[in-house]
């Protein structure tokens, strides 16, 4: 059982995606999320690919490959996965800093279009109507 060209394709493929995340991960840290390689529609055919490609893939093809071929698909594998875990990680940062600052601004706008509140026995404030009101009296 050897499918040695199904390995290569493998490692081929998630050297080329390894290479956007690397960049996407470079933009993340420079401050530049609208720069992100992996929004590009060519990379996402390939992350698609990749998965189909590797959701079909049975080890055992790995173990009967030639030792070369298999320490360059574990390496590979290995840095694949390292990169995907920094740039989630790095994602999510962006993720939660942004929606921070949405949350920031929303609760700022309300607190400022709130009622003032005094201490005195009458409020300094009219409380807005209720808005007219229709009464159709059918007799």
């Amino acid at each position: 059982m050897k499918d040695d060209p199904r390995i290569e394709r493998l490692i081929s493929l998630a050297e080329r995606i390894i290479t956007a995340l690397e960049s996407d991960i470079a933009a993340l840290k420079e401050g530049r999320a609208g720069a992100l390689k992996t929004n590009d529609p060519e990379i996402q055919k390939l992350t698609v690919i990749y998965g189909r490609e590797a959701k079909g893939f049975d080890p055992r093809l790995a173990e009967n490959a030639p030792p070369t071929l298999r320490q360059r698909f574990f390496a590979i594998t290995a840095k694949f996965r390292e990169v995907l875990q920094l740039h989630a990680r790095l994602l999510a940062r962006v993720k939660n800093a942004s929606e921070g600052i949405v949350r920031a601004i929303a609760s700022e706008v309300e607190r400022a279009s709130a009622p003032m509140r005094t201490y005195g026995p009458r409020p300094a404030y009219k409380p807005p109507s209720a808005g007219p009101m229709l009464f159709n009296k059918v007799v």
